[in-house]
């Protein structure tokens, strides 16, 4: 369940109260009258079961409550309420499987701002990812995929094409078209440095890496293993469970394959630098394509008769 805040000018106090309470998804309405200060107008408070959220949502920007007021929503893990148990019975689905597009929206979009904290992690991975590459360890590359955020303006691509936002897919462009060369070149630095240090060689790169070079040798099932990340991923986001959403982190080589390409460009090792760069294309392109599918298929089925 959803918890709604609604700050509302004074004169369309009525309507939204109208609305709401004619909604089957909507229960604990409290309306405050001259509550609100800035903006100025009417505190209005409520409930609602995540299968009806995006309608009532609409409903209510359609009135210009979001132009004139504010809405705020928030998650409700837990209500002990007979009314709620109600409401939830008399909308049809099951809350888990709601999409609701404004908070997917504004989840993916934080995670498109190409800030410092954003290219530190992309960098820190970035790097890891590298150093597991050289010592041929998968404990390395899967630590790097956690730690990685690239999937956050990939799930911001997605539903940016998916609801026609341009603004939404530039910035993801923006995070993923600078976040990965930057993170390469600091990887291709450290190289470097570890070299010199005598902590790395680049024997360790050319030998048999038995457990790793996978990373750079795309193949059918380098697209299969994306397009199935790319699935669980928006799945995880829409359904909000995070918990999924790491599974996914670490079922596709997009860092890892940055890092190996790095790490070959710093030792001049063009075949595996290239292998590389097409296995991070690869996997790319397949998490957009299927998240992309994913949402449209989700909207479909929320749209149909229930």
């Amino acid at each position: 369940m959803l918890h709604l805040r609604i700050i509302v000018p004074s004169d369309k106090t009525t309507r939204v109260a109208d609305l709401l309470q004619a909604d089957r998804a909507v229960t604990n309405v409290i309306v405050l009258p001259g509550a609100a200060r800035s903006p100025a107008g009417d505190a209005v408070v409520c409930d609602v079961v995540r299968e009806g959220a995006s309608n009532l949502l609409a409903a209510l920007r359609e009135l210009g409550v979001d132009r004139d007021g504010s809405i705020m929503m928030e998650r409700v893990d837990t209500v002990l309420s007979r009314s709620a148990e109600r409401a939830d019975r008399r909308v049809p689905g099951f809350g888990v499987d709601a999409v609701v597009w404004e908070e997917i929206e504004h989840t993916t979009g934080e995670e498109t701002r190409l800030s410092a904290a954003y290219l530190t992690f992309l960098t820190v991975a970035t790097i890891l990812a590298g150093i597991g590459v050289l010592l041929d360890q998968p404990i390395l590359i899967v630590g790097a995929m956690v730690v990685g955020p690239e999937f956050g303006p990939l799930a911001a691509l997605c539903v940016g094409l998916v609801r026609r936002r341009g603004a939404l897919v530039r910035r993801s462009l923006v995070a993923l078209g600078a976040g990965f060369p930057i993170a390469m070149a600091a990887t291709v630095l450290a190289t470097w440095g570890l070299d010199a240090a005598g902590l790395v060689e680049r024997s360790m790169l050319t030998d048999p890496r038995p457990l790793t070079d996978f990373i750079w040798r795309p193949d059918a099932l380098s697209w299969v293993v994306g397009v199935l990340g790319g699935v669980a991923g928006m799945l995880s986001l829409t359904s909000a469970k995070a918990g999924t959403l790491v599974g996914v982190l670490i079922s596709v080589t997009t860092v890892p394959a940055a890092a190996n390409a790095a790490v070959a460009l710093a030792y001049g090792v063009p075949d595996e630098a290239a292998g590389s760069a097409v296995q991070l294309l690869v996997n790319v392109a397949a998490i957009v394509a299927a998240g992309v599918l994913t949402l449209l298929v989700q909207r479909v089925a929320w749209r149909r008769p229930r």
